[in-house]
């Protein structure tokens, strides 16, 4: 099977191709490597797949050039933007996917208060683009990112995906709202098979420097103090990379149907009579920062020094995803302890950046 995966210098999207190369699928991936974060880190995640041989070889990478893989002859690579549109239509016309999965994004919630347009560009103007070149492409299913922090105001956990999320508190999660609702009129007017991922707090190996674990772990280590959001009174359902992997590939080997049940009278946000689809995808199981927090210091050996402050603009203080739409579907069962995965995630930062400690 040959897929399109967006974002594939990204945390999710470079452990997905992963997984899909060692099954025998043919990969291309697509990502513009922006600074939105640490390069570097991008970079390194090229260079596990063989795009480049070395991190410092990442800033040579030549725009809108496919690139086929040293190490995996099976995946080519593109550094383009979504929103080219002429380069994103030549890209599905010449490569012919069978299915795309999108996990290309601006993220994060405290950066759209600050660049609103940067979500726009991306999430909004590159997911229409994707749309439109599944729609003329033959292209059988599309999975997206979506993301928790649709739910905004909600105040009924867990969260389900038949709740009403029509208040989101950043533009970030009015961009992932917006992509869902776009989404569906595709599988509506087109008959094309959407499945929409609301991921929830995701983390381990090669994760972002600008998530929880990434951030308190490099101040732990260097002695510095960490953050600690609503004075330490908050819970995120924490979800590690491996099991959110899983899920997503269930998901694009079984595209959704039409439901047949599904009544405009009493609808159903997560369905559709349209080949249409959302589901949580977590660890149906919250942790509290402050455990969170104990289990980085457990690994490390070390206390970390806390600068308690006041909930953020645009965050919310819970998460806590109900999955049982993936359970019942896939029998989606996340495995992963949070210790554990912290364990894995701390092992790879120290490696990564060669750190003694």
């Amino acid at each position: 099977m040959k897929i399109l995966v967006t974002g594939t210098a990204g945390f999710i999207g470079s452990h997905l191709a992963l997984k899909l190369l060692e099954r025998g699928d043919e990969i291309v991936g697509i990502d513009n490597i922006n600074d939105y974060y640490d390069q570097r880190v991008k970079y390194g995640r090229l260079q596990k797949t063989g795009i480049i041989e070395n991190v410092e070889d990442g800033e040579n990478i030549h725009q809108n050039s496919l690139i086929t893989s040293k190490t995996m002859p099976n995946y080519k690579f593109i550094k383009a933007n979504l929103e080219d549109r002429e380069i994103l239509e030549k890209l599905f016309k010449e490569e012919k996917f069978d299915k795309v999965c999108n996990l290309a994004a601006q993220a994060g919630v405290r950066y759209s208060l600050t660049n609103p347009y940067a979500y726009i560009d991306s999430n909004i103007v590159g997911f229409v683009n994707i749309l439109e070149c599944c729609r003329h492409n033959n292209v059988k299913a599309l999975s997206y990112a979506s993301s928790s922090s649709v739910y905004g105001l909600n105040e009924t956990q867990p969260f389900s995906t038949k709740a009403n999320v029509d208040h989101p508190i950043s533009l970030y999660a009015a961009s992932k709202k917006s992509n869902e609702l776009m989404a569906h009129v595709y599988s509506h007017l087109y008959d094309l098979p959407t499945t929409g991922l609301r991921f929830f707090t995701v983390y381990g190996p090669w994760g972002r420097p600008d998530m929880a674990l990434y951030l308190f772990t490099k101040a732990i280590i260097e002695d510095k103090p960490i953050d600690v959001f609503n004075y330490g009174q908050m819970q995120r359902d924490f979800t590690y990379i491996d099991d959110i992997v899983t899920g997503i590939i269930k998901v694009i080997d079984n595209p959704p149907k039409g439901n047949p049940a599904w009544s405009g009278k009493n609808p159903d946000p997560s369905s559709s009579k349209a080949p249409y689809k959302i589901y949580n995808i977590g660890n149906n199981n919250p942790v509290k920062l402050m455990d969170f927090i104990e289990a980085i210091e457990k690994k490390l050996g070390k206390k970390a020094k806390k600068n308690m402050l006041p909930l953020q603009p645009g965050d919310v203080p819970s998460t806590y995803a109900d999955v049982s739409g993936l359970i019942e579907d896939f029998d989606y069962k996340p495995a992963t302890s949070i210790q554990e995965g912290v364990d894995k995630f701390i092992d790879w930062y120290l490696d990564f950046f060669d750190i003694k400690f």
